[in-house]
């Protein structure tokens, strides 16, 4: 029996995501689906829209047997960090294969990059093409010699990297994305998040390209407010991970001169540092993440289950006596800096969403999908 894992944000959960668990099915009928959620803050830096319960209840209706969360610590990061925990995560859930979305839907190529990444050599080219000031996706390309431009072949290169760094006995499977990450036209029932995200800024009705959800309004107002207040009194922006010398006078010079997120982020990216990097500077300058802290968070301490079906449930009767890492379902009962972050990142969301989310983070309680 295959045990298929599958690293997920739903932001929202839509048609495509319905898409991709109804294909696993399709060519694994008889496996068991592990996903490893991503919950508040995503790792482009964005607000879920949709809560960690939501989330995981839709995924469990939908077809998933089982569902992990991506902690915030490694969620909220760069791709090859986000990625090698999810990996890790799921590999310690006995998966044999790790399906993934993919524009480029050539687990070959990809590989290719992925080893070339792992060469000692690649770190210097990097190093060089980021010394001359250009950003980091621009950088990796010329490193590359190959250009990969959407947000899911870059994350598919370095799961890939993941499982062949840790020689992990997990096969990587792609599955061709239906629709473009950057795609502004809607021609069917599937498109991809950030288009439905717009669709909802600008009050479309979006039903047409999500299954169910209960969509929540991010209070962006108070975001820039509570980020604003923090750049003008907190003494030392530095010690705050992702941000790089020179960043935090950069920060100091122009939250005066901004009125709204939209600016902030506006007046502070430059060739060098993209949208997405500034944008996870800020949750983490938000969430208070430190570099410090950050420097021994490097692995996972735990998989938190948050919830599963019957099938999901014999899986994990199964592997529980026999994992790296231990499965938990009474949060409160674990002392981990991961965990403490976690805790801040679901009060702070809980500010912004208006939605009491902690209730759920200290429910303590798994949700149980009945068959």
């Amino acid at each position: 029996m295959d045990v298929i894992g599958v690293v997920v944000e739903y932001n929202p959960f839509h048609n495509g995501h319905l898409y991709q668990i109804n294909k696993i099915k399709e060519l694994y009928p008889e496996s068991i689906i592990v996903i490893c959620l991503n919950g508040y803050f995503l790792e482009r830096g964005e607000i879920s829209i949709e809560t960690k319960e939501e989330k995981t209840k839709l995924a469990l209706k939908y077809g998933a047997d089982v569902v992990i969360e991506l902690p915030f610590v490694f969620g909220s990061n760069s791709a090859d960090i986000f990625a090698d925990a999810a990996v890790t995560l799921l590999n310690n859930l006995h998966i044999n294969k790790l399906v993934f979305g993919s524009e480029l839907n050539d687990v070959d190529i990809l590989t290719s990059l992925a080893n070339k990444q792992l060469d000692k050599s690649f770190d210097k080219d990097l190093k060089k093409y980021l010394d001359d000031g250009i950003n980091y996706p621009t950088a990796l390309n010329k490193a590359l010699g190959y250009k990969i431009d959407t947000p899911n072949d870059l994350l598919a290169i370095s799961y890939i990297k993941s499982i062949l760094k840790n020689k992990y006995k997990i096969e990587p499977i792609s599955i061709q994305r239906t629709n473009g990450y950057h795609d502004n036209a809607l021609y069917d029932d599937i498109v991809s998040a950030s288009n439905i995200r717009a669709r909802i800024q600008n009050k479309e009705d979006i039903s047409r390209y999500i299954p169910e959800g209960n969509i929540l309004p991010i209070n962006y107002d108070l975001y820039f407010n509570l980020l604003k207040h923090k750049i003008i009194t907190e003494d030392n922006l530095e010690k705050y991970l992702t941000v790089d010398e020179g960043l935090d006078n950069r920060l100091k010079k122009v939250i005066n001169e901004s009125h709204n997120i939209e600016e902030l982020i506006s007046k502070t990216k430059s060739k060098r540092y993209t949208r997405n990097r500034i944008m996870r500077m800020f949750i983490h300058i938000l969430i208070g993440l430190t570099k410090d802290d950050k420097n021994y968070l490097v692995k996972p301490e735990y998989v938190r289950l948050l919830g599963f079906n019957d099938r999901g449930k014999a899986l994990l009767n199964v592997i529980r006596k026999n994992t790296e890492l231990p499965i938990i379902t009474k949060y409160r009962n674990i002392d981990s800096k991961i965990k403490e972050y976690e805790m801040k990142a679901a009060a702070i969301y809980s500010m912004l969403t208006n939605e009491d989310v902690l209730k759920f983070e200290n429910n303590n309680k798994p949700i149980k999908k009945e068959d």
